[in-house]
């Protein structure tokens, strides 16, 4: 991806976000020929010259100081996960060669991660890569994203499943909400390293069979996935509202553990247990065919 392609992008779209009401700065009469601020106001508020700030939106991060990107943060007003955007796509601006990181792959886990999985009896539990692949789950993980499990494409994907697959409108009750979540966590993949092939081949291919993923990719969202509540509607339990918690493996980089809980007492319980049943039924039916 081209870092200041993404770059120059991403700050127009922040800057198109921010009304002068929004920054605290006082508005004149006539009507304004673009959405939010002006390049200028930006600049004043982030304390460098206009000239600089262009610069900076054609997409030239490289050698810019931390003060000067915080300072361009407060401006714009970025959340969390948007200053952690911006600050990956100056370190990328910045790099002389490419990052020689380990990148998550598509190949099965560690098999200690997989015990690990596995001994998480009474929550979903999967582990996935950067890029929504899920790489490995323990029983009850495989049993809540059975539907996803349909499409005979491995590894099962999050972005593929919501973008291309008519089941995840009925899987996700909120499905707009799901989407926009989906492509954000890419967007965010991407600053943090626009040389994963992975990535770029998986964006191409939702950005050329779904306008839905398009329109949302040219939004630059970004989030970050750490903690929070999702949603869903299983064909065999019915609605669940859960709690989950991401970590990040840090022997695996780019690889992140993830954790679905119901609150004790909750009717997303007791459908966590009515799954986690289903879920030995269909493991059982199938230990006749693989000894077969």
């Amino acid at each position: 991806m081209d870092n200041q392609n993404e770059t120059r992008d991403f700050l127009a779209t922040r800057r198109a976000k921010i009304t002068p009401e929004q920054a605290g700065l006082p508005v004149y009469g006539g009507k304004r020929r673009v959405p939010g601020l002006r390049r200028g106001e930006v600049a004043l508020l982030a304390g460098v010259s206009v000239e600089y700030y262009t610069r900076l939106e054609r997409g030239n991060l490289s050698g810019v100081s931390e003060g000067v990107l915080e300072a361009l943060a407060r401006a714009l007003q970025l959340d969390e996960a948007e200053q952690a955007h911006l600050f990956d796509l100056a370190r990328a601006a910045s790099s002389s060669r490419r990052p020689q990181r380990r990148r998550a792959t598509t190949q099965p886990v560690r098999a200690g991660v997989q015990l690990m999985l596995d001994a998480i009896t009474n929550a979903p539990a999967f582990v996935r890569n950067g890029r929504m692949d899920i790489l490995a789950a323990n029983r009850l993980g495989f049993a809540l994203y059975s539907e996803m499990y349909v499409s005979p494409v491995r590894p099962a994907n999050h972005a593929r499943f919501v973008f291309l697959d008519d089941r995840s409108v009925g899987f996700y009750p909120d499905w707009e909400r799901a989407a926009n979540d989906t492509v954000a966590i890419l967007r965010t993949e991407a600053g943090r390293d626009p040389y994963d092939r992975g990535l770029t081949d998986l964006v191409g291919e939702l950005s050329t069979r779904s306008e839905e993923f398009r329109t949302r990719w040219a939004a630059h969202n970004v989030r970050l996935h750490y903690t929070g509540l999702k949603q869903l509607r299983h064909p065999v339990v019915g609605d669940l509202h859960l709690m989950y918690e991401a970590l990040d493996l840090s022997a695996d980089a780019g690889l992140s553990l993830l954790v679905y809980t119901a609150e004790p007492g909750s009717t997303t319980e007791d459908a966590l247990r009515l799954l986690a049943s289903w879920a030995a039924t269909q493991h059982a039916a199938e230990q006749p065919l693989k000894q077969g």
